[in-house]
């Protein structure tokens, strides 16, 4: 994508200043591509050097003596030897980052290459391992991140749900039919929270996993947060991108079962570490089908919006496992199905 050249100025101004202090690292600046950005509001740039190439991350300017989420949770996994991109430079006044540049292949392409279901539980083995890394920091070394998936929290994104699905993009204007599904999610969500919590990425799923060089390189981690460990491998498996064979989802369940210590989550046998999967699964692709109706009214961006139909049928099928599903499961496919 051909930038302003307004952006090309300024880009340039902001590279000549890491170039000047590291000028054997970084080479001479030959062309600025635009990059198709994410589902946030920052900007990105491909910078094209006779050394090689970078990108570049444009948020929004922070004061000097404050840090970037995005920077210090860097730090932080890449201590506990989390494959995360390495940050060559960075000026928080001008919410400037010059990062190493990962390519464009996500997890999410390098699936649409393979040949058997042997190789799609290889990748998917991998990509667990980083976050069993993730999973496995120890508690004492959580003490700053100090934001939870409480119940309050994962109430608020029912509610969201709630206010950019049901209401505004299903148009269910009886005030019943939302009361009615968020009191069915109540029970959902206190169970959620009443369990021992882990360092949770927070949006791990093939987009936000790129692959060069034989690397699973882990992205968009500046809004970890504590949580139970199911958050993040419901949002693996249950990806509303990607679906994985049944065969290798239950593979890849047990696999990550059996490496993580019983003592990190506390829960007592696979049935009920089961159970608490499905609950999350329940909140997790509905938050995410929120998100993919505020994207299209917040920034008039349809590109998530082919999504909802596989999430919502993803949906049912996990509410068909449990009847104590069974109301919030009537609630939502007769407000979809209707529609």
């Amino acid at each position: 994508m051909k930038p302003e050249l307004s952006e090309v100025l300024f880009i340039k101004d902001l590279y000549q200043g890491s170039l000047d202090e590291k000028k054997s690292m970084l080479g001479e600046l030959d062309k600025v591509d635009r990059l198709t950005g994410d589902a946030s509001t920052r900007r990105y740039y491909r910078l094209f050097c006779d050394k090689g190439s970078y990108v570049v991350c444009l948020d929004n300017p922070i004061k000097e003596d404050e840090e970037y989420s995005f920077l210090k949770m860097q730090k932080f996994l890449l201590g506990h030897k989390v494959r995360v991109p390495n940050i060559l430079d960075f000026e928080n006044t001008k919410g400037y980052l010059l990062e190493e540049d990962l390519g464009d292949v996500t997890l999410l392409n390098h699936l649409s290459e393979i040949d058997d279901l042997d190789i799609e539980y290889s990748y998917y083995t991998r990509c667990l391992d980083e976050l069993l890394k993730m999973h496995k920091i120890p508690k004492e070394n959580l003490k700053d991140i100090d934001l939870f998936f409480d119940y309050d929290k994962l109430m608020q994104e029912v509610d969201f749900t709630i206010k950019f699905f049901i209401q505004r993009f299903l148009n269910v204007e009886d005030p019943n039919i939302s009361t009615k599904i968020k009191q069915s999610y109540i029970d959902i969500c206190k169970r959620l929270s009443n369990e021992k919590m882990v360092f949770t990425h927070r949006d791990y799923h093939s987009r936000n996993i790129m692959v060069k060089d034989n690397e699973f390189i882990v992205i968009d981690f500046q809004d970890a947060r504590q949580g139970i460990p199911q958050y993040d491998l419901v949002s693996l498996l249950e990806d509303c991108y990607y679906c994985i064979s049944a065969e290798n989802k239950e593979r890849l369940i047990q696999y990550y079962w059996k490496k993580l210590d019983k003592d990190i989550h506390g829960q007592l046998d696979f049935e009920y570490f089961m159970a608490l999967y499905n609950d999350m699964a329940l909140q997790r692709v509905f938050k995410a089908i929120g998100s993919f109706c505020f994207i299209y009214y917040q920034r008039d961006d349809h590109r998530y919006l082919k999504y909802i139909g596989y999430a919502m049928e993803k949906l049912k099928t996990i509410m068909m496992k449990d009847r104590r599903y069974d109301n919030l499961r009537k609630l939502i496919l007769k407000s979809y199905y209707e529609s």
